[in-house]
């Protein structure tokens, strides 16, 4: 599969409940370029031109997402400590690395401003005419000017880039776009490679991130003409911030981590920042380096970024030390958004199917999605959560695992998630992962675990949300496909059937107990439970069901009709008020419905002692007679079958033998 994805013979990740990057279930992109004090951390708004991953079986194509999801070997986790803050700590594993010793030459086609830049000769067209809308073309222009003044005389340089910050500090999207049009980046990114004073770097890594808040046409074409050279750049500095010995190394590290932030936000860029030396290595950093939490977010947001690209996921699952760094973080980070991200890399990553066996082979990380799903205090985190084990359990190979790892501990989180969630979409994922998981190979381990059908038939009756009632009401009728009558949980089926079939969304219900009656050992028991009876009648006399659902619960009668134990039962009231009113059907559409009433009354009156009630039951003898005379009016070519002709003679020796115990 493509991104991410929902199944349903395995809901796949709606790439989320369908299908892969390009599927229907979206996929955030956390392209928020504002600072933590502008925006919120969770990436609820995140849409780009992908969707999340979510996988779902191709039984279900409806409300899909695309849930989506060998074997890699286990890498060491870390153990650190956490300092005060919460961010997780540990000494570092390397020294300082220094900056390139000579300063790397930007790409040949980098146009730096001369003395006379007020000259507009090499500005693209698109620049232009943004300056003259804007009307900011010569203080842009004077301070990027000042600032390639400032490459060959440092004195400059302090002053040059304080009159940049104070220019580029604003939220102005095309205003930025100006910038980069005007090449501040490149000089920007001269500047810094000459540079080993920490306070320049600290100023010109900040003015490198207010002018990358730009768009993305202009975002892409910076990064084609310095990116090569500006990324390597900012990632060896990053690791120099991080491992100690650099003042003002926060400030420094949180400018750093937005640019990358910017350039993942591009749907364009993702693959190529991934495949940047050094890249992943700073990601996996945040599991051990000492970082504000602000840093960890962003951090976390440029791997989910990275995530979405359906190409980076396979080197990213398989990169040394990556899973541990996204575990360890899922699990001990106390910074809520962190987890989110995290677990939202999880799901992006459990879209992929080269993968999803590997990753639900892995203890660690099933342990980690079933308590970011069941305990979480973030809804989107136990969603994100919820949506990789709808992922995972898309792939058939994953299915006994998951159904019975830790004596049914993910049956267990999907169950409490699907009944107790207050996120709808949680409620949706579970609901869809257990839809996945419902197969011949696991319907009796799933029947068997406590409460679970019970809470299917609940949800499918009683959840505020109808896409969820939906939702459990087909994990239902897969399971119960796979259940027979030699089952211990049988009779727990038949409570569940019973109990869902009484929604709106349980009418489906009724061809699951048309193919449960037409097997011979499933008769006696069918009928014998409390309510089975009772249901198919309703369903049947309802004009709420559609034609299809009345056709299937009245073929069911017919099929538990034929068992000699069962006949005694289906003198009811209440079902023979239902073939009273079935055999008076006048509707030539519905006449399958009609003529099978009246081959169940024939059935159930094979038994002499019910002759006597039937007889006496009202309006039954004037329906039958009806039926009767209707036969007798019917032409009956020569071309009828004997079993077309049996049909129709059913009614007059039904009759007969009513009369007869008048």
């Amino acid at each position: 599969m493509s991104s991410s994805a929902v199944g349903v013979d395995g809901v796949k990740p709606k790439r989320f409940f369908g299908s892969s990057s390009s599927s229907s279930h979206r996929r955030h992109h956390y392209q928020d370029s504002r600072s933590p004090q502008r925006q919120r951390h969770h990436h609820s708004g995140r849409h780009s031109t992908q969707s999340h991953s979510v996988m779902v079986d191709s039984e279900d194509r409806s409300g899909n997402e695309n849930l989506t999801s060998s074997p890699i070997p286990a890498t060491k986790s870390h153990t650190r400590g956490r300092s005060a803050n919460g961010a997780l700590t540990s000494p570092p594993s390397s020294s300082p690395l220094p900056l390139h010793p000579n300063p790397p030459a930007l790409s040949h086609n980098v146009r730096l401003f001369s003395k006379h830049s007020n000259n507009t000769a090499n500005v693209d067209g698109p620049t232009r005419k943004m300056m003259l809308r804007k009307g900011v073309g010569p203080v842009v222009k004077r301070a990027i000017d000042d600032l390639n003044k400032a490459i060959k005389a440092r004195e400059l340089r302090i002053a040059a880039i304080t009159n940049a910050c104070d220019e580029f500090d604003h939220w102005d999207e095309e205003k930025h776009s100006i910038e980069l049009g005007l090449n501040a980046a490149n000089v920007l990114s001269q500047l810094l490679s000459m540079t080993d004073d920490d306070d320049e770097i600290r100023m010109i890594c900040a003015a490198l991130e207010m002018i990358y808040r730009s768009s993305h046409d202009s975002i892409c074409k910076s990064f084609a003409d310095i990116g090569n050279t500006l990324v390597p750049l900012l990632l060896r500095l990053l690791e120099r911030c991080e491992t100690g010995g650099v003042r003002f190394a926060d400030v420094s590290i949180m400018n750093i981590t937005k640019v990358l932030l910017y350039f993942s936000r591009v749907p364009k860029l993702r693959v190529m920042l991934t495949r940047q030396q050094g890249m992943i290595d700073a990601i996996v950093r945040i599991s051990f380096s000492i970082l504000n939490p602000d840093c960890r977010i962003f951090r976390m947001k440029v791997l989910a970024n990275l995530a979405n690209a359906e190409d980076n996921r396979l080197p990213l699952y398989e990169h040394h030390g990556l899973i541990d760094s996204i575990l360890k973080v899922a699990n001990l980070d106390l910074c809520d958004s962190v987890r989110e991200y995290a677990a939202t890399v999880l799901m992006e990553l459990a879209s992929l199917s080269a993968i999803q066996v590997p990753m639900t082979n892995d203890d660690r990380l099933l342990s980690t999605l079933v308590k970011l799903m069941a305990s979480d205090d973030t809804f989107e985190t136990r969603e994100y959560a919820t949506t990789a084990l709808q992922n995972l359990a898309y792939a058939k190979d994953n299915r006994i695992r998951l159904t019975s790892y830790n004596d049914g501990a993910v049956l267990e989180g999907l169950k409490k998630t699907m009944t107790k969630d207050k996120n709808e979409k949680a409620r949706l994922r579970a609901a869809g992962a257990l839809m996945n998981l419902a197969c011949d190979d696991t319907a009796e381990r799933m029947g068997v675990h406590d409460g679970l059908l019970v809470a299917l038939a609940d949800v499918s009756t009683s959840d505020n949300s109808n896409d969820v009632q939906k939702r459990a009401t087909l994990a239902l009728t897969k399971m119960a496909g796979s259940i027979s009558s030699q089952m211990a949980c049988y009779i727990i089926l038949l409570d569940a059937l019973v109990k869902a079939a009484s929604s709106e969304n349980g009418a489906s219900l009724a061809a699951v107990f048309r193919a449960k009656a037409k097997l011979p050992e499933n008769r006696y028991a069918m009928a014998q439970y409390p309510g089975v009876l009772e249901c198919l009648a309703n369903i049947i006399s309802s004009n709420s069901y559609s034609y299809k659902d009345r056709e299937n619960a009245m073929r069911s009668i017919v099929h538990l009709s034929n068992a000699n134990a069962n006949r005694r039962l289906m003198t009811n009231r209440i079902v023979l008020d239902m073939l009273v009113k079935s055999a008076s059907i006048t509707k030539v559409e519905e006449a399958s419905i009609r003529d099978s009433a009246i081959t169940a009354l024939q059935r159930i009156a094979t038994d002499i002692p019910n002759r006597k009630i039937m007889a006496r039951h009202d309006g039954l003898i004037v329906a039958i007679a009806k039926a009767t005379e209707r036969e007798s009016k019917i032409e009956r070519p020569r071309s009828h079958s004997s079993k077309d002709q049996a049909q129709k003679h059913l009614a007059k020796p039904l009759l007969m033998s009513l009369l007869l115990e008048l």
